[in-house]
């Protein structure tokens, strides 16, 4: 028999190390290949780690709210064989070394002033997810020091922090001590913390439901995107029955060819895709007085997950791609992003971002800006109406389906011209879809 080292894997561009939320298999427990064996989280997204091998799991060497490095060892395998210890690197026969830029980029540390307002020194472990939360409590590293943590040698979980940020409001606060000998008056601001909250009656029969990690980080960029961006929002009517009636003629065709489902959003973004093309300005983000103009177009997805937080992942280079890839990159995403198989990479570098309202039955909808986009669109429901068409023998009544569309973007960058007409190509694609566009 061999051992073999599981490896925490390398998870995206700027992810440096991962909490372990829980082992779904425990010491003894015989493991396939690609089965999950563990949960992590990242500030970005929570995902699991499957196993590339076969074998029997001897030794777990990071327990639940411990944090493991990018390959670090966080478990031992028996395996069929003989030999010396392998690693889940060895296994990727195909994997080329890093060079040595990719290990200076690794090794740096991670941009403070990038992730977050609240600095802590080096003398202070945290894990990133109790990191997080102190980061989104606005709790600072005095704070932290107060806390008892009941983790490995003393270190601080996330049932602790969360316990503290409780019974935060409980505490009473030591009055300032005011020095008797005289100093310089100087300005000190004050140091950021969380606005007071009202006092909220809670009657009989109330639930209490505190917020979990995920929504938590989704309130907080929410605040943070409408505190930086000024929101404009532009609405159009679009009539879709040509993208209805072509859909309908070619889905049974594209399931039965290529096994997937061929839903109305590979349409929505290629349209829009198009539109960006034309209008490169709206692929932007800002970077204080200096406005930074993508080379690639990465169409972030809006997708609503079972326990009803939000998460976006992303669609890298969807110009690149043809109806039927955009199609299976959607279906893909969205699966992944339901069943928690998401990476940390799939949520970021999106420069433009949709979200179809109509799939919850809404008419439309005025979707938040996330940073650092400086416009979304949102897609409503597609509903059968009466509508004037103008034909060479006069105007005429008919039933057709139509479709509310919502632009928001960002009036800092994005005049009402650019980010209206930004919508009426995407509009005006929509409308005018050709019924002989091969899938």
């Amino acid at each position: 028999m061999a051992e073999y080292k599981l490896l925490l894997p390398s998870m995206g561009e700027g992810v440096m190390e991962a909490t372990v939320i829980t082992w779904l298999f425990n010491e003894g427990d015989v493991v396939k290949e690609d089965d999950s064996v563990v949960e992590i989280a990242t500030d970005k997204v929570d995902s699991d780690v499957p196993t590339p091998v076969s074998g029997k799991i001897v030794k777990i060497f990071k327990q639940k709210d411990e944090v493991a490095k990018v390959g670090e060892v966080i478990a031992i395998l028996e395996i069929e064989g003989e030999g010396d210890t392998a690693t889940s690197e060895e296994v990727k026969t195909e994997t080329s070394a890093p060079d040595a830029d990719t290990i200076k980029a690794i090794e740096e540390p991670l941009n403070p002033t990038a992730t977050s307002h609240v600095e802590f020194s080096g003398d202070l472990y945290l894990s990133p997810l109790v990191k997080s939360i102190a980061q989104q409590e606005k709790i600072s590293e005095t704070e932290l020091q107060t806390i008892k943590g009941s983790g490995l040698e003393g270190r601080i979980t996330k049932e602790d922090i969360l316990s503290h940020v409780a019974n935060r409001g409980n505490q009473t606060q030591k009055p300032v001590q005011q020095q008797s000998a005289p100093v310089q008056a100087i300005s000190i601001p004050p140091a950021v913390t969380s606005a007071p909250a009202a006092t909220i009656s809670v009657a009989a029969g109330d639930e209490i439901i505190p917020m979990d990690r995920m929504r938590k980080i989704i309130a907080e960029n929410m605040v943070k995107a409408k505190h930086i961006a000024p929101h404009v929002t532009s609405f159009i009517e679009t009539d879709v029955t040509n993208v209805v009636k072509w859909r309908a003629k070619n889905k049974d065709i594209f399931e039965k060819r290529e096994g997937e489902k061929l839903t109305f959003m590979p349409i929505f973004v290629k349209a829009i895709v198009k539109a960006i093309q034309d209008f490169p300005m709206i692929n932007v983000s800002i970077n204080g007085d200096n406005i930074i103009k993508k080379k690639n177009i990465n169409i972030g997805m809006a997708t609503a997950l079972p326990d009803g937080n939000l998460i976006v992942p992303v669609i890298k280079n969807a110009d690149q791609l043809s109806l039927s890839g955009l199609a299976k990159a959607i279906n893909d995403l969205a699966y992944r992003a339901r069943n928690k198989k998401l990476r940390p990479e799939d949520t970021q570098g999106a420069t433009y971002t949709i979200s179809n309202v109509g799939s919850f039955g809404n008419l439309m909808g005025t979707p938040i800006i996330p940073q650092p986009q400086v416009a979304i669109m949102a897609i409503g429901a597609i509903v059968k109406k009466p509508a004037v068409l103008e034909t060479k023998d006069g105007d005429v009544i008919a039933i057709r389906q139509l479709m509310f569309m919502s632009h928001s973007y960002d009036h800092r960058v994005v005049d009402g011209s650019l980010g209206g007409m930004m919508l009426k190509h995407v509009h005006d694609y929509l409308q005018n879809w050709d019924l002989n566009t091969e899938i």
